[in-house]
């Protein structure tokens, strides 16, 4: 029989080594050519972050965990005398781009997690990935096909960060940096918006007797591929009509001449659509189906790649009637960066391990993916 409702009873998240200053970044990932980068600083400046972590033992230089590594120690502590690695039957795992092609990402978690035989998926994508691992859990669980499932999304994007995997910034680059701050997205900044962490949840049909849980009442995906070019991408070059050439496509020497497997941004499409594709337009639809209000809304934690498009998002959502004040808004960002499809994991973890949730409270979760412009939307009630 399918459950009524099924509660996330478990929250865990995992950062590895110790954080890393905004000073200490370039030491850490290395100089790219003859000097200190000049575009770090006005980056910084623009995304607010002020602290974040990477998978690299700094007495090295060398990366001391693997990205199927970070989400098993987030899984790792799930794991107590109550739900024990022998009652994982379903693992959902995401992630944005993979230690391997292949095997699949799961695949990897599971093995380093060792417990016994279970069904698993990988998801991927970019930062909405995170929640379509979530989805396929929450529909295991709600079904009754599983008794319980974790859910978890992890990111390892300093091993693409590393100075070795970048040319000299460009003097043109710097200057139009200097004028359009959102320019901060291109292909050679992101190494200063991006760091790695790993994060998890346990989803049961109910909570455990004195405990406190978190109520799924509704999870929506929506892609606007079927309007928008990719945005965010790597592994490709993006040409003059929008389309994409893969990797596969080309000789290894172009492939490495053009920097195809870096991660690139398409930041003036991102600067002119990332709001309306991820904020209005679905708010819009969120409204009409489920009468969602933002009066009841007490906790509204959104992801988003930088504190630049903070008050842009706001305003976005008050453009579709849904403003919700900034006092209640939750974020991490400064303090344990972007990581990507695992930051809202982190998020509720943090806040669900708080102490200050209250039962009956409403929980609005925002994780917007600019690959090709798709976002998923989530309210959780504490109970």
């Amino acid at each position: 029989m399918p459950n009524p409702a099924v509660y996330i009873t478990g929250t865990a998240s995992f950062l590895p080594n110790e954080p890393v200053t905004n000073d200490d970044m370039e030491t850490v990932l290395g100089q790219v050519g003859d000097r200190p980068s000049r575009a770090r600083k006005m980056i910084l400046r623009s995304n607010g972050i002020r602290q974040r972590y990477y998978a690299i033992d700094r007495a090295t230089g060398k990366h001391n965990y693997t990205n199927a590594q970070l989400a098993a120690s987030a899984v790792k502590k799930l794991f107590d005398q109550r739900f024990t690695p022998e009652k994982l039957s379903c693992l959902a795992a995401a992630t944005t781009i993979a230690d391997q092609l292949m095997p699949g990402h799961a695949s990897m978690v599971h093995g380093e997690l060792g417990s016994p035989p279970c069904e698993i998926v990988s998801t991927a994508g970019v930062c909405a990935c995170g929640m379509t691992a979530f989805k396929y859990a929450w529909l295991n669980v709600l079904s009754g096909l599983h008794p319980s499932a974790v859910a978890t999304a992890s990111e390892a994007a300093s091993y693409t960060m590393q100075a070795a995997n970048f040319q000299p910034e460009m003097e043109h680059q710097i200057s139009a940096l200097e004028r359009q701050p959102e320019l901060a997205f291109e292909k050679d900044f992101l190494r200063w918006m991006l760091s790695d962490g790993a994060g998890a949840v346990l989803l049961e049909p109910t909570v455990p007797e004195g405990q406190r849980g978190l109520k799924i009442e509704w999870l929506d995906v929506f892609s606007y591929a079927n309007e928008m070019s990719a945005c965010m991408y790597a592994g490709a070059r993006k040409n003059d009509d929008g389309s994409l050439t893969g990797w596969q496509q080309v000789s290894r020497d172009a492939c490495e001449q053009d920097s195809l497997l870096a991660v690139k941004q398409d930041v003036k499409q991102l600067n002119e659509h990332v709001i309306t594709y991820t904020a209005e337009k679905p708010l819009l639809a969120l409204q009409d189906k489920y009468g969602v209000r933002a009066g009841d809304i007490d906790h509204f934690l959104p992801h988003y790649s930088s504190a630049y498009f903070r008050d842009r998002l706001h305003e976005g959502l008050c453009r579709v009637g849904f403003d919700i004040p900034q006092n209640r808004w939750f974020t991490n960002l400064a303090e344990k960066g972007n990581t990507g499809s695992a930051s809202m994991y982190i998020m509720i973890d943090e806040l669900f391990s708080s102490g200050q949730l209250k039962p009956g409270e409403k929980i609005l979760c925002y994780i917007p993916e600019s690959g090709r412009f798709s976002v998923a939307w989530l309210l959780l009630t504490v109970v």
